[in-house]
């Protein structure tokens, strides 16, 4: 597909794949995100040395995608979010936003060793050898990295369930 069918497609297309995305997830700023990544795996896509036929139902499908992996990933992450909290489960969905919310507080206010070792190893779920390979360290150091935060994290966690209570 040329550049020039690629910009006429995109200007075809794109209110419908914000449409179809907004209707879906009711969220503006989500819609354009992903309406944007949907656009780029347009780009992506043409670049194959055999590329597919991009039209809008391909552009739609991808869009389809790409929503269920963003629910997928936001349901992995509020799930891990609840274990690293390392709170007890609640069945109230709101009391499992909360929790989700303080374990990423309290992981904005660890270092950023400790922010991404965590990150990788509990919201992401990478075995510890990746994790150590991502960040540049041996096993047994990236071992003791995640012993360090996992105690800098309950550590600052309840700091502030104490401060909560206290106000």
């Amino acid at each position: 597909m040329a550049g020039d069918a690629l910009l006429r497609l995109y200007d075809d297309a794109l209110p419908h794949v914000y449409g179809y995305l907004l209707s879906r997830c009711g969220q503006r700023s989500l819609a354009e995100d992903l309406t944007g990544e949907t656009f780029l795996a347009a780009v992506e896509a043409v670049r194959r040395s055999e590329p597919p036929e991009v039209s809008r139902a391909w552009l739609i499908g991808v869009a389809r995608h790409k929503l269920a992996d963003h629910w997928r990933r936001e349901a992995r992450d509020t799930a891990r979010g609840r274990v690293l909290a390392s709170h007890a489960i609640d069945e109230d969905p709101w009391d499992a936003t909360l929790d989700r919310l303080a374990a990423l507080s309290t992981l904005g206010r660890l270092s950023a060793g400790h922010r991404l070792v965590l990150t990788l190893r509990y919201v992401d779920d990478l075995p510890v050898p990746e994790v150590a390979a991502l960040v540049g360290r041996t096993v047994h150091a990236t071992e003791a990295l995640l012993v360090r935060a996992r105690r800098a994290f309950r550590r600052a966690h309840t700091q502030t369930d104490e401060r909560r209570q206290t106000s």
